[in-house]
């Protein structure tokens, strides 16, 4: 992570909390030079890095992880987020070029549709907002939706059925 990155992070640590999300940072550099890039991100950014920062100096998470491109420069890793859901699975991966700050609106975004879908058997439509109508999954009975879905649904297609987000998944 880089400083801007790592600032952000923190300052959304209220909402990682919200969502029951930890944050945690690997960096191939040594636990030394942590201690004076925690505090330029703290004078830079304005707020205390408050998660673990693992050191990986010997690249060995980073290698097991994809982070070491072959084709990149092996001085530094690309930048990679990953989402390990509470049973220790991987749910996603997002890999940017080292010269592009990660988006991690984006990332909240993601944990709100993995939470929402996960729960109540529905998917988000692109570019879904938490509130917004989803999608009820093929795989649910018209009947089962009467059930689940009181407030009804609009059909575009037998296949693609919106309904407004489930009251019980609203925070």
């Amino acid at each position: 992570m880089c400083t801007t990155e790592l600032g952000y992070v923190a300052r959304l640590r209220p909402e990682f909390e919200r969502r029951g999300v930890k944050a945690i940072g690997l960096s191939i550099d040594p636990v030394t030079s942590h201690q004076g890039w925690l505090a330029d991100i703290k004078e830079t950014q304005g707020y205390a890095v408050d998660f673990p920062i693992i050191a990986d100096p010997d690249r060995k998470v980073a290698s097991l992880y994809g982070m070491i491109h072959p084709a990149h420069d092996e001085v530094y890793t690309v930048r990679t987020v990953f989402v390990i859901d509470p049973k220790k699975k991987i749910r996603l991966f997002i890999t940017y070029p080292q010269t592009t700050g990660r988006n991690f609106d984006e990332i909240l975004r993601v944990i709100d549709s993995l939470q929402l879908t996960d729960g109540h058997r529905v998917a988000t439509p692109v570019n879904w907002r938490p509130g917004e109508d989803v999608i009820i999954v093929p795989a649910v009975t018209d009947e089962e939706a009467r059930a689940k879905f009181p407030r009804g649904w609009r059909a575009l297609k037998p296949y693609l059925r919106l309904t407004p987000q489930p009251e019980s998944a609203k925070r």
